[in-house]
């Protein structure tokens, strides 16, 4: 599923939240090969953002079926249709909310509403 697509200056890159206990500083890494790394690797971040635009195309089409489909929607109702469903498929998509909030824009800017 990767792409060549560069990767947007819009897209999220937070890093997923961690906790350590204990009373002293810490920060949290992990090892990958030799190095250890803070945050996602480019490679992780190009799969992330491959995920996502593909999951925002997906949801493009959706939203333009569901127009012809329901004439009587507006585009709100039907992109908040979308955006609530993303939001609560976001778990079991293994989304953040970064990047539902991306996907929504990015469905919204593909569209034109």
């Amino acid at each position: 599923m990767t792409t060549d697509k560069p990767i947007p200056d819009d897209f999220p890159r937070s890093t997923p939240l961690s906790a350590v206990a204990g009373a002293q500083p810490k920060l949290a890494a992990r090892k990958v090969g030799d190095r250890y790394i803070v945050g996602l690797t480019e490679e992780e971040l190009q799969r992330r953002y491959s995920y996502c635009d593909d999951l925002a195309q997906q949801l493009m089409a959706y939203c333009q079926r569901k127009a012809l489909e329901h004439p009587d929607w507006t585009y709100e109702a039907n992109l908040d249709r979308m955006a609530r469903g993303v939001a609560q498929k976001a778990e079991a998509w293994d989304l953040s909310v970064e990047e539902q909030q991306w996907i929504v824009g990015q469905v919204k800017a593909l569209l034109g509403w």
